[in-house]
């Protein structure tokens, strides 16, 4: 490998990495960055660190403070009802549009991707709560994979970024609806196996905003 394919790789590891650990709340919202510090922890030089918290800061994950440095995006309640909304206008898009043009293959990924998540919704139903990041994956898989045949990668992209906000307001507030919510998965996925386009984005209004209004209601967000 040469050296500049080395540098991309090691830079797009460390993004990834980042990434991951602020959208599942493992770099805890308001935390100042150090340089020095995720050098170590990440395995990339302080240039390379600055290029990506510079890209993290245009997804609206990590905000630049100038001179003093960049800090993780903080979460408040407004801020959360702002990406809901923001979800919901996308997915709500998309979804009559995917319901329209998903063939076979598309029915078996959203039977399969439900599948992972109504088994992860039945553990936690049980008691077991330890692994609610492999829940939240596979709940952003399920949401993903119903808009998918939507015909559009910008849209698709465009939601992923905004999912992922949502995504971390959910782990930092650690919402679990329990049974409310799997039954609205079990609903969405019915919906889209009869192609009911207009009653799923019933169902996916009420899914997200009560998320919303249960983690207000809780004053999880401080």
């Amino acid at each position: 490998m040469s050296v500049e394919l080395l540098a991309t790789s090691i830079a797009d590891r460390a993004y990834d990495q980042i990434r991951a650990d602020i959208v599942f709340g493992r770099l805890v919202p308001g935390t100042r960055l150090r340089l020095d510090r995720l050098a170590s922890a990440y395995g990339a030089s302080v240039s390379t660190l600055r290029e990506i918290l510079s890209r993290l800061s245009s997804e609206g994950l990590v905000i630049a403070e100038g001179q003093r440095g960049f800090r993780v995006a903080p979460v408040s309640p407004t801020g959360f009802e702002d990406v809901a909304a923001m979800r919901l206008l996308l997915e709500t898009y998309a979804l009559p549009l995917s319901f329209a043009a998903g063939d076979l293959e598309w029915e078996s990924r959203v039977v399969a991707a439900h599948h992972k998540l109504a088994f992860m919704e039945r553990r936690m139903l049980a008691g077991d709560q330890k692994e609610t990041e492999l829940w939240k994956r596979y709940d952003r898989e399920f949401h993903q994979v119903l808009i998918e045949a939507c015909g559009s990668q910008t849209l698709l992209d465009l939601y992923a970024g905004v999912f992922d906000q949502y995504l971390r307001y959910q782990m930092v507030a650690v919402v679990f609806r329990g049974e409310i919510a799997a039954g609205e998965h079990r609903m969405l996925l019915d919906y889209a196996l009869t192609r009911k386009a207009e009653k799923a984005c019933a169902v996916l209004t009420q899914h997200v905003n009560g998320c919303v209004a249960y983690t207000l209601k809780k004053g999880m967000l401080g």
